[in-house]
């Protein structure tokens, strides 16, 4: 292991990084809504777009994850990562096509992908089992921060007014998507501050080899504790994607304008952001596992009431208040459970496979969410996400 006195320092890097690189991305993800319907987009554009986010991380997701492993110092892939991240606002601004939107998207997903693999790679990788969840605590933190900011910022942009004509719209969108490219270009020394490379040690008789056969998929997908918690991660991560997404139609509908839709998200980031600074706390008391099926239900409720009050600010911030704490909750949870149930030589893959289950929810769920929406309104993605952690809730092995 390294020194407290290293670990803190690249980890504090690391951090910061994620910090501006999710503002960033929360930022731009919602003002993409924005600009699909300034350009005549409806909500299954909007659901396909949102699946295009997720669509080359499904592909090279287990390829980077092996490559994580094999990595001694995983600087040059968080870089990449925020280098994309970067790219992708600017790329969504210049865009003048719905096509070119989804690939603009794409970028963005692939950077993201890149920067979390790689972060959580190299958290499971150089500290102990005991730092471990405070680790993933601040590191997922971090992004509910840039979840909090993000949107904040992107409804400050875009204003209070409704009915504002497609042109000023989509002129709005723009100049907050370039403001977007240049937060996170500010991540980009940080991300340079994160190399750490691991102490050389002596081989032993247990040591892996090498040249041994890394993890299969089946292999590790028959370990009850991946399995598991790889579902858990899909549920609560497509939930806060489609909240993304969709929040900004139901407000239309609704008549709650952008800058009210960017603080009723913000108010559910704080909220995970409290949940996961207080890890350490709930788990003086209460089991991951525990915690991880309390995570779904406790999510699963409020949204599944936030349709029929959307039109109330007050009552829909309380309703994801609530959400967001549970929602927070669970993801540093599944990180800790993943890493601790595989060889050491296979956490990367393993972590790199939940994020595949991430991906593969994005992509289907979104588009499943968009066509939803046709029959029955923006509210219908919502209450197919609360379906969606419910259903996780209760297939969690129980003990």
């Amino acid at each position: 292991m390294i020194s407290r006195q290293e670990s803190r320092r690249w980890l504090w890097m690391l951090i910061a990084s994620a910090v501006l690189c999710q503002i960033a991305l929360n930022l731009a993800r919602p003002l993409i809504s924005y600009k699909v319907l300034a350009l005549g987009g409806d909500a299954a554009t909007v659901g396909l777009i949102a699946a295009a986010y997720a669509l080359l991380p499904v592909v090279i997701a287990l390829w980077l994850g092996r490559m994580s492993d094999k990595s001694p110092s995983l600087r040059g892939i968080i870089v990449a990562g925020t280098a994309l991240l970067a790219a992708g606002p600017f790329l969504l601004s210049g865009a003048p096509s719905l096509l070119l939107i989804a690939v603009a998207s794409a970028v963005l997903g692939l950077g993201h992908l890149c920067f979390t693999i790689a972060g959580q790679s190299a958290i499971a990788r150089f500290l102990p089992y005991n730092q471990m969840d405070a680790a993933f605590g601040w590191f997922t933190a971090a992004f509910a921060l840039g979840q909090l900011v993000g949107p904040l910022l992107a409804g400050l942009l875009m204003g209070a007014a409704q009915g504002v004509p497609a042109a000023v719209r989509l002129a709005d969108a723009n100049t907050a998507l370039m403001f977007a490219g240049a937060i996170c270009i500010l991540g980009v020394p940080a991300a340079f501050a994160t190399s750490v490379k691991q102490p050389k040690k002596k081989p032993t008789a247990k040591a892996t080899s090498p040249d041994a056969a890394p993890a299969s998929v089946a292999s590790l997908l028959a370990t009850p504790t991946v399995k598991a918690n790889m579902a858990a991660s899909l549920a609560l991560l497509a939930t806060t994607d489609i909240l993304v997404a969709f929040l900004p139609l139901l407000g239309e509908e609704s008549g709650v304008p952008p800058l009210m839709v960017g603080v009723l998200l913000a108010v559910r980031a704080g909220a995970s952001i409290s949940s996961r600074l207080l890890l350490p706390v709930l788990l003086s008391r209460w089991s991951r596992p525990a915690l991880v099926t309390s995570s779904l239900a406790g999510a699963a409720i409020p949204l599944a009431l936030l349709p029929s009050v959307f039109e109330t600010p007050i009552l829909a911030g309380v309703l994801l208040a609530i959400a967001g704490f549970f929602l927070g909750l669970g993801q540093p949870l599944t990180m800790t459970l993943i890493s601790q149930a595989v060889p050491p030589a296979a956490r990367g893959a393993a972590l790199a496979l939940r994020l595949l289950g991430n991906r593969l929810g994005q992509v289907t769920l979104p588009l499943a969410a968009g066509l939803l929406v046709a029959p029955a309104g923006p509210g219908g993605s919502v209450w197919m996400s609360s379906a969606i952690l419910m259903a996780a809730c209760i297939r969690r092995p129980r003990k």
